[in-house]
């Protein structure tokens, strides 16, 4: 059998951590997933697609993402049900998250990144070539640089 779920969408809300009374992590969300075809106004509608992701998983997209984030999924979909508090049995149909995909960095979002993450690496000053002793330069066989602007084929 194969249950193979793929979605692209945004967060509707930021993702909610928490951790079971075994120490393992998990993550509620909510994706809204544009549907490809308009409605009589024009419009399109989206499909609000309830997903969970586990363990260290979970720890990095809460990390990475907020309400508006552009992400991609890859899981598969469980029902599973329980009876709340007032004895009835609920429901609740799901995307487990195997896997996932940033899909625009916080530059693209105008978004100022948080404390402690980067969106790409930069060296120190300190460390690029220019500033570099010679034995740094020796250790690094880039440390030179070299020039390709002269009599490229293309």
């Amino acid at each position: 059998m194969i249950n193979n779920v793929v979605l692209v969408g945004r967060l509707t809300r930021d993702p909610e951590l928490r951790t079971t009374g075994s120490g393992i992590s998990v993550a509620t969300l909510t994706l809204a997933v544009d549907r490809q075809f308009t409605n009589a106004s024009g419009q399109r509608n989206a499909d609000f697609i309830n997903c969970v992701i586990w363990r260290k998983a979970a720890e990095n997209f809460c990390n990475f993402t907020s309400k508006g984030s552009l992400v991609g999924i890859q899981g598969w979909i469980q029902t599973r049900s329980y009876d709340n508090k007032d004895g009835q049995r609920v429901y609740v149909t799901e995307v487990v998250v195997d896997s996932f995909s940033l899909l625009e960095s916080r530059h693209e979002r105008g978004q100022q990144p948080s404390a402690g993450a980067l969106d790409s690496y930069q060296r120190p000053a300190a460390e690029t070539s220019q500033g570099a002793s010679p034995a740094q330069k020796a250790s690094d066989p880039f440390g030179g640089g070299f020039d390709i602007s002269n009599n490229l084929p293309f």
